[in-house]
């Protein structure tokens, strides 16, 4: 082991290294004048920058958290290494040789673990990008990057390599070097077995992936041949001291600059489609490995963009359009919160990833997806629609409460009414019936769950109501509520003197009822018929028709609920109920034609926007006329 380190030569390594220059490789920092740079603590979420840099005195502190210190202090801080470890790291970048008090000079093989590591994987990258150009087995990985639109100089630029197939190549390579086996298995690059230890990766295609400081970490690994034993496609390297699949990015150390510089970060699902977004000019493309994109990969992109209230960038995911894609939209979306950045979606119509894309139709198409972009909440309000059907009054009801839930995702104020706008043009409802909605959705109380972490509706009160994905089922409405009125008492009159409203019988059926019980009351009677004249045997009849409990028991309740009229209705008072009632569903069927029309472009289909045009003039003057009968039987 080697001793403490000379005094001297952390004086060295702590002049040689610029505090700035190492912590932007965690954080995007801003010119802050009078020397100072500022940027987003990595120590603690915050909304707006307090993390101070000044460069001259080499010091760093935070106004949010009281995190402060030198360059050895932060990487002790954000990579949790010992000081030693630290001041080692930096001597390795820089190039400077250290000396120990009490022990031999400290090499690099006497490094602590984390360099030791870290000179494994970069070792290991060589060797996989060299076996890629040597390797004849490895015609079939260049084959794959070839047929996929990737030339040599793409695959040097990522660091695209080849696993020999032989179990052991690279354990004798990296052996041979010095690297002691337990390091290589820390690595993840080794794993051990009764026989011995044996390389992880063989026969795949390699992706090195690095962390933001250019360092890698760990490798991502694709299935060439059809005789490998492990059939998973994709590989990637476990869980070791230096890769945690939930705290990296494929990519961000070629696009942490750009997305500094741009303030724009594009999500992909794939290291091809991060080549492939690269070599189109999208210089901002990153991956998850493996996992799906979590708060961890957050907080990376948040210090990359400076993301905080005055300085406001875009975080753009690109899914497929199939139900998976629709699903990743919902979790990115779920997670939307901790962007201040406006969070978009891109999504290729016909459903090809961006590598695909490129190959297909080239790289200004995949400059054109990305800006194409739309705002993610309005992808997923389109989404949530499509689940109903917005030619039935009920269900443009329930597509309503289900995109209210989604104005959490707008968090610029602001910006509500215009969301409130296209839900309605959306949902093809009035302005005033979505704000109604939406203060009625403020006002309920945020489900809760059984100590599960809370979602985003539940965190946000402008999004209380039902869950998005999962509308609870609502109660049968009381019969007698008002707006039920003209049904209940057509009802009471066909219970109570079912030959008055025979003559109706063909004019109306069950649709003509929006109650569920009044639409299946109707229904029976006119299954077993209306008599011609009294008879008081008949409401039994229906009630043997109808097996739903609560239902006889709505057809009892009408039997001997009084008429708002005194003494026996006329013809005319029925004949006014039963306009009324027909007159409601002109208005349904109205406001469903007025809905479609709002969903409708006139310049793009124009035919079918005049034929609903038409339709709704004729809708108007029936329901005028059925007015003015029910004002003619004294019904106003």
């Amino acid at each position: 082991m080697a001793g403490r380190i000379r005094e001297d030569d952390i004086a060295a390594v702590r002049e040689r290294a610029r505090i700035d220059e190492v912590i932007e490789q965690y954080v995007t920092l801003r010119n802050a004048g009078g020397g100072s740079r500022k940027g987003l603590c990595p120590f603690h979420d915050e909304k707006s920058p307090s993390f101070n840099v000044t460069p001259a005195r080499g010091m760093y502190y935070c106004f949010g958290c009281g995190e402060g210190g030198d360059v050895f202090t932060f990487l002790q801080k954000i990579d949790q290494i010992s000081f030693s470890e630290a001041v080692e790291r930096l001597a390795a970048k820089y190039s400077i040789t250290l000396n120990y008090v009490d022990g031999p000079a400290g090499p690099q093989r006497d490094f602590a673990q984390r360099g030791r590591l870290v000179s494994a994987n970069a070792a290991a990258a060589e060797f996989y990008l060299e076996q890629l150009a040597t390797d004849r087995v490895a015609v079939a990985g260049r084959q794959f990057l070839a047929e996929r639109g990737f030339d040599r100089d793409s695959a040097e630029k990522f660091g695209v390599g080849f696993a020999p197939r032989d179990g052991e190549a690279l354990f004798r390579h990296l052996s041979g070097r010095g690297f002691a086996e337990d390091d290589l298995v820390a690595a993840g690059l080794v794993a051990r077995n009764s026989r011995g230890a044996y390389d992880r990766f063989r026969g795949r295609l390699l992706w090195p992936i690095r962390d933001a400081s250019g360092d890698v970490v760990g490798f991502g690994a694709r299935r060439l041949f059809d005789d490998d034993r492990i059939e998973a496609k994709y590989l990637n390297t476990p869980e070791t001291p230096l890769y945690k699949k939930s705290q990296v990015l494929y990519g961000v150390d070629l696009a942490r600059k750009a997305i500094s510089q741009a303030s724009q970060a594009v999500i992909v699902e794939g290291y091809t489609d991060v080549m492939a977004c690269h070599e189109a000019g999208i210089s901002t493309a990153v991956a998850t490995c493996g996992t799906a994109f979590g708060e961890d990969h957050g907080r990376i992109l948040r210090r990359l963009l400076l993301d905080h209230e005055a300085m406001r960038g875009e975080v753009i995911f690109t899914f497929d359009g199939d139900e998976a894609g629709q699903k990743a939209a919902m979790r990115a979306f779920e997670g939307d919160a901790q962007f201040v950045a406006q969070t978009y979606v891109a999504v290729q119509p016909d459903g090809l990833d961006p590598c695909d894309l490129r190959l297909q139709k080239g790289d200004a198409a995949v400059r054109e997806l990305v800006g194409s972009r739309i705002p993610l909440y309005r992808f997923v309000l389109k989404n949530v629609v499509a689940r109903y059907d917005l030619d039935h009054a009920d269900q443009r009801v329930d597509a309503l409460r289900a995109a209210v839930a989604l104005v959490s995702s707008v968090r610029d104020q602001g910006k509500v009414e215009q969301f409130v706008r296209e839900i309605a043009s959306t949902v093809g409802m009035e302005l005033d019936e979505v704000r109604r909605e939406l203060t009625a959705a403020r006002r309920r109380p945020a489900p809760r769950g059984n100590g599960a972490r809370q979602t985003r509706t539940e965190r946000t009160p402008a999004a209380a109501g039902p869950p998005v994905d999962a509308p609870p089922a609502e109660p049968v409405p009381s019969l007698g509520e008002q707006r039920f009125t003209d049904e209940r008492e057509l009802l009471k009159v066909l219970v109570q003197h079912p030959h008055l409203v025979a003559p109706y019988a063909d004019v109306l059926d069950a649709d003509d009822f929006t109650h569920p019980y009044a639409a299946a009351v109707w229904e029976a009677a006119t299954e077993v018929g209306l008599p011609s004249k009294p008879d008081e045997t008949w409401a039994t009849s229906v009630r043997d028709r109808l097996g739903d409990p609560q239902v006889q028991r709505t057809l009892a309740q009408l039997s001997v609920d009084p008429l708002r009229v005194s003494g026996v209705p006329d013809g005319t008072l029925v004949g006014a109920l039963a306009a009324r009632v027909e007159e409601l569903t002109i208005l349904r069927r109205i406001a469903a034609v007025k809905s479609k029309l709002q969903r409708t472009d006139p310049a793009e289909s124009a035919t079918e926007y005049n034929e609903m045009f038409g339709d709704l003039v004729a809708l108007e003057q029936q329901r005028r006329q059925l007015r003015e009968k029910a004002i003619g039987g004294s019904l106003a």
